[in-house]
Formats: structure tokens, sequence, C-alpha cells
């Protein structure tokens, strides 16, 4: 073809492939120069690397089709069991799907603890009622210290206010007192210019001003001496609340410490939420003992149910502890087998399709080392190195 021919000549359009062509393996020797030998070993090595993978694919399904098949075999081994056995059975199977949804139930259930909250109540299962009856006394005491200690606060604060009334009133007294003596001095100086100055008689002047005088000091003498007298006392008064605040202070502080400790121990704040936690621990546990018990009848009847089912052809009657609803539901025994025969319908499929490309790539190969005979010892050389 000349220059101009293949310039202009029209281009094919690439053909395109359906899904379904994509399984299928096509050998397309056009344009393989097999007298060249990287080409040929090239091209004999695809075949190769496609019978490899087809065969290690046929290993793989052939197991499970194995497998599929011994589950379907084992089903009806069991459907033809005597119906002596196969009501004990069904028993056995009665019993486990009673078993397993209460552990069901009890795995759903919202748990009241954590583990860890658990085994920490656990490790001081055997004081956490002797403390929770110390932390109540401390708490109580506490409110008591409490309650003291605040009275005692408003007894010094009453005290105190009212010496300071005190202090006050003895200090008005005695400007008072400066006051009354003051104005005693202001009437004598009068009295004497009346009397001296102005030839007055002033006798009754004297008397009266020096009566009144000895009248007032009198009355603020009581007074202060009075309001004295009260003040030592509520002086002595402060002092002892002081001392009764000091012993209540020092029963607070122990107590406080008490309780902190108290508290890091239990890991609480309070003993209303150590004693919610220790009955939630009661009922945990008793949940929890229930479900052990539970489990440890699973197993027994688990073992039960293998025994018995291996007295008979079943391949592998380990598989059936967790399929006991089939042997009391036929439609699930059925929907069962029909999902089996699916699967293995499926693998039959898959394993005929590799098989059929490992069968088409040897004979590929086969018809290679025919058609060029001069390589045919080379090509099994290839195989058999392949091979290992």
């Amino acid at each position: 073809m000349g220059f101009w021919q293949k310039l202009f000549r029209r281009r094919k359009k690439p053909q395109e492939h359906s899904e379904e062509e994509w399984s299928n393996i096509v050998y397309a020797r056009d344009g393989v120069d097999f007298d060249s030998a990287e080409q040929r070993g090239s091209y004999i090595t695809g075949c190769l690397e496609q019978m490899a993978e087809a065969s290690k694919e046929v290993d793989l399904l052939t197991g499970e089709y194995r497998l599929v098949t011994s589950y379907l075999t084992d089903m009806e081994e069991i459907e033809a069991l005597p119906e002596a056995e196969r009501k004990g059975i069904d028993k056995l199977a009665q019993n486990l799907s009673a078993l397993e949804r209460e552990a069901q139930r009890y795995r759903e259930k919202k748990r009241r603890m954590s583990d860890v909250q658990y085994y920490q109540m656990r490790r001081q299962e055997n004081e956490v009622v002797e403390g929770i009856a110390k932390l109540k006394e401390a708490e109580r005491y506490e409110d008591l210290i409490r309650h003291d200690l605040r009275r005692l606060d408003g007894e010094r604060n009453a005290y105190e206010y009212r010496r300071t009334e005190l202090y006050n009133m003895m200090n008005n007294l005695r400007g008072m007192a400066v006051i009354f003596m003051t104005a005693l001095a202001v009437c004598a100086l009068m009295l004497m210019v009346l009397q001296f100055g102005f030839d007055m008689n002033t006798q009754v002047g004297y008397i009266l001003a020096v009566g009144l005088a000895a009248i007032s000091l009198t009355v603020l003498s009581v007074k202060y001496t009075d309001s004295d007298r009260e003040a030592q006392r509520v002086e002595r008064g402060i002092n002892k609340i002081i001392q009764l605040q000091n012993k209540v202070k020092i029963r607070y502080v122990n107590n406080t410490q008490l309780l902190e400790y108290l508290y890091i121990k239990y890991e609480t704040d309070s003993a209303k939420k150590l004693e919610s936690r220790w009955n939630q621990y009661l009922e945990e546990k008793e949940e929890r003992k229930q479900y052990a018990e539970a489990e440890a009848k699973m197993d027994y009847y688990q073992k039960e149910l293998v025994e018995r089912l291996s007295r008979f052809r079943v391949g592998d009657p380990q598989r059936w502890i967790h399929q006991v609803n089939a042997f009391l539901d036929k439609r699930e025994m059925v929907e069962i087998r029909h999902d089996l025969i699916q699967r293995r319908q499926a693998l039959r499929k898959q394993l005929d399709y590799n098989t059929d490309v490992a069968r088409t790539a040897r004979r590929e190969i086969e018809d290679v080392a025919e058609q060029y005979p001069d390589y045919a010892q080379e090509i099994l050389e290839m195989i058999n190195a392949f091979g290992e």
C-alpha cells in the first residue's frame, strides 16, 4: 500500500465490547513473531500465568465447594436421623435457643456500670457497706459541726457588736463628764466674777452648780461603771466562744480530712452516690452471675449437641451449635439449604470457568508447540521452570 493510500484510507472505529465479552479469554497470535525468543517467551509466559492464576483459584474454590457440599450432606444426615434421636437433639436445640436469647438480652441491655466501676466495687466488696456507714456518720457529723460553727459565729458577732456599743457608750460618758466638768468650771468662774466684781451674793449659785455637777457626775459614773462591768462580761463571753470555736474547728478539720480520705478511697463524693453505686453493683453482680450460669449451660448443651451429632455421619457437628434454630424451624432449614445450593452453584460456575481457562491456556501452549516443533523443547522447559 502506497503512502498516499495509507494517508487517506478510512480508519476503522475501535470495536466496543460488552461486559459479557470481558470474561472471554482471547488468544491473538497475529503480530507475534514466534521465531523471536523474546516475543515467543513473552507469549508462552502469559499463557502460563493464566494457567497458574486459574489453578490457584480452582484450589481455593475446591476447598470452599467441598465445605458447602459437606454442609448439605450434614443437613441430609440430620433430617434422616431416627425419631427418638431427633427429639433429643431438638430438646437440646430448644434449651440452647432459649439460653441464647437470654444471653442476647443481657448483651443488648444497657449496663448499669462500666467494667472499671464494676471491678473497682468488687475489689472493695467486703468493706463498702462499712464505708457507706462511715461516710453517712461523717457527713451527719459534719452537718452538726457546721451548725455549731454557724451558731457560735452568730453568738460571737452579737457579743462583738455589743462590745462595740459599750465601748462607744463609755467613750460618750467620758465626753459628757468632761463637758460637765467644763461647765462647772465655767459656772464657778462666772459666780466668782459676780461675787467679787459686783459684790453679789452667789452662795446659792455655788450650791446649785456643785449639786448639779455632783448629781450629773454620779449618774455618769454609775453608768460608766455598769458599762465597764458589762464590757468585761462581754469580753469574757467572747473569749469563751473563741475557745469553743477552736475545739469545734479541730473536730471540723479532722472530720473533713476523714471525709476526704473516704471519698478518695471509694472514688465518690457523697455517701448517697456510693450507696447508689453499691446497689447498682449488687444488681449488676446478680445479672452477671445469671449470664455466667447461662453461658455455662450453653457450653454444656453445645458439647452435648456435638457429642450426639458425632454419633452419626455428620461431618462437622461443631458448626451446628450456632444454627440450633434450624432444628426447630423447618423453614429456616429450607432457607439454609437454599442458600447453600445457591452458593454451591456459584462455586461450581467459578470452578468450571477457571478450569476451562487453565485447559484453554494449556491447549494454546500445546498448539504453539505443535506449530513450531523447533521450539517444543524450549516451551517444555519453560513449563517445567514455571511449575517450580
